[in-house]
């Protein structure tokens, strides 16, 4: 049964999947066949999905940093057009391009229609076993040390789970920093290649994560960080109000 894509919405935001991709929804596939045009992060990126399921829908990079661009896409909805935006990869808008065209487009009162669907941030919480609750998350942060720490010290202070995106090139050189200027009772999980071949989970200390990565010889794929530095009182509080869901 096909899904008829009403047009009362303009911009949809439209997450795609984060390797695998049988995880697309067939809303999202419906909505990208259907829009007059797919706003991209890189458009030979987004070509690849939409030649897999057959999609000719014209495609237009949307370059975030670009004010020309993202008042080119406007216009385009302003115009009338349906388009649906995507990233790369996941949830558009979230350590992801999309927020400025969002915001813009609820300035001029067009319609902004968010779907579900693929984000590392939930697979990777989900299968880390490190609490159900609250967490706190930071996207991609700051190159500058003092900053990094001084965020991450106000995070932990929430006395909730931190989860960060890290890039292979840093992860050994931020799991160090956070190792030299915090506790060492520091619990840590890392994400890598979710839903593909190669998906992994690493938990353990700072450190043991730390010997392992340093043991290879090349390291491929962009990071979940989850730090849990809670105490052990928070924990069980968390425990016993998760015993009330």
């Amino acid at each position: 049964m096909n899904i008829v894509l009403v047009k009362y919405f303009m911009l949809y935001i439209v997450p795609t999947p984060i390797g695998n991709l049988q995880d697309i929804t067939l809303r999202a596939l419906e909505v990208l066949k259907q829009a007059d045009f797919v706003l991209c992060e890189d458009t030979r990126q987004t070509k690849k999905l939409l030649d897999n399921f057959g999609i000719s829908t014209k495609t237009i990079r949307y370059h975030e940093g670009d004010r020309f661009s993202v008042e080119n896409c406007l216009n385009l909805l302003k115009g009338g057009k349906v388009c649906a935006l995507v990233s790369d990869a996941g949830t558009p808008c979230v350590s992801d391009p999309g927020w400025q065209l969002v915001r813009r487009a609820r300035e001029e009162g067009i319609k902004v229609c968010a779907l579900p669907g693929p984000s590392a941030l939930t697979c990777a919480l989900s299968a880390s076993g490190v609490g159900g609750g609250g967490f706190v998350f930071l996207g991609f942060t700051s190159r500058k040390p003092g900053k990094i720490v001084k965020l991450l010290k106000s995070s932990f202070e929430l006395e909730k789970p931190v989860v960060i995106y890290e890039s292979p090139y840093r992860i050994i050189k931020f799991l160090k920093l956070v190792k030299e200027n915090f506790t060492e009772n520091i619990t840590c999980v890392l994400a890598r290649e979710i839903t593909k071949t190669f998906e992994e989970y690493l938990s353990g200390t700072l450190e043991e994560i730390i010997k392992n990565l340093e043991a290879r010889k090349k390291i491929l794929g962009e990071f979940v960080v989850i730090l849990d530095a809670r105490t052990a009182q928070a924990k069980e509080e968390e425990n016993e109000e998760s015993n009330n869901w």
